[in-house]
């Protein structure tokens, strides 16, 4: 059975759905759950997640494994979970370098890959009216309160690195709420999705190689703490947001998605690419730098661009590319269902 075959054509494409949204998750403002939306399988992502209950606990305790494994559509979660651990690995780097050295850019194809998302989740609305219209302008002012606020200080608290993880799952069950935004905002991005990240990342290497010096590094070592910690809350969220999301999904579609469409406009600001960084200053003055060295951002100026410069004219080819992406992508969904 090669690789033409359906069947394993489908795990891959599942695994690599998996590797997008695991990367998406990674940037700060763009939401893995946009790309579960646009790729076809957000609904059953989240039926097959509120599927971790009770009743699924007492299946595998009465009944074993396999009906377990089946009642929670586990062959999809675990193809879609592996590519987004795969991603933590190896895409997610690529990304960190690219954002890094060209992250105006990077900006540029995800802010695309938004307003392209917002255009077909405004076609899964029908028949606008004053309910919608109002449950849509909750959302705008929730994602613009959330896209104006001053990030907190870096916290390494258990319980509020718990916290962290409850809350930056968001990004990957709700489209258009990005978790890593959230981590910004919480002041944690860096200590869990950079250093923690890192620190797993280099054990696993050291491990290979039978080298477990860093098990006598405290810095390390308390970054694997923070990191199974942040790991728990996230495994926690996940299932009681996909419980919350599962039943508001059912019961009030259209009006969610006006909620979505709405948040998603409102926080579009977060990765717009014609944006100034203004960093913390300490008491004299100097730029505040963070666990790694680099300097904290305080917040953004967002500025209109020049359409008269190559920038501008650059940056827009790269948001077109985002948009053509997620169209591609959007189109593939349709295919998929159906």
């Amino acid at each position: 059975m090669g690789l033409s075959s359906p069947i394993i054509r489908e795990k891959l494409i599942l695994i690599l759905k998996g590797i997008a949204m695991g990367a998406a998750n990674k940037v700060p403002g763009v939401s893995g759950g946009i790309v579960a939306f646009v790729g076809g399988f957000y609904e059953e992502l989240i039926y097959s997640l509120q599927k971790i209950n009770l009743k699924s606990l007492t299946i595998l305790l009465k009944e074993g494994w396999s009906p377990f494994y089946y009642y929670i559509n586990g062959k999809f979660l675990t193809l879609l979970f592996s590519g987004v651990i795969i991603s933590y690995f190896s895409v997610s780097l690529i990304l960190d370098y690219l954002i890094r050295y060209f992250e105006t850019y990077v900006l540029a194809v995800f802010f695309g890959m938004v307003i392209s998302s917002v255009y077909f989740l405004y076609y899964e609305l029908k028949n606008w009216n004053f309910k919608k219209i109002l449950f849509f302008s909750l959302g705008l002012i929730i994602g613009l309160i959330i896209m104006n606020s001053k990030p907190l200080t870096e916290n390494e608290g258990i319980v509020f690195v718990f916290f962290c993880g409850l809350v930056s799952v968001c990004g990957m069950t709700l489209p258009g709420l990005s978790g890593s935004f959230l981590l910004l905002l919480l002041g944690n991005y860096t200590l869990l999705l950079v250093d923690s990240v890192n620190a797993i990342y280099f054990s696993i290497s050291d491990i290979i190689r039978l080298d477990f010096d860093f098990i006598s590094d405290p810095y390390r070592t308390k970054l694997l703490k923070l990191a199974a910690i942040f790991t728990l809350g996230s495994i926690t969220g996940l299932i009681f947001f996909s419980n919350i999301l599962s039943f508001v999904l059912r019961k009030y579609h259209q009006n969610t998605i006006a909620t979505i469409i709405g948040f998603v406009g409102g926080s579009l600001g977060v990765i717009w690419p014609w944006r100034k960084k203004v960093y913390k200053n300490d008491e004299l003055g100097e730029i505040v730098f963070n666990s790694i060295g680099k300097p904290e951002i305080a917040y953004y100026e967002y500025v209109l661009p020049n359409i008269k410069s190559t920038d501008f004219w650059l940056l827009s080819l790269f948001i077109i590319l985002g948009v053509i992406f997620v169209s591609l992508l959007e189109r593939y969904g349709i295919k998929k269902r159906g």
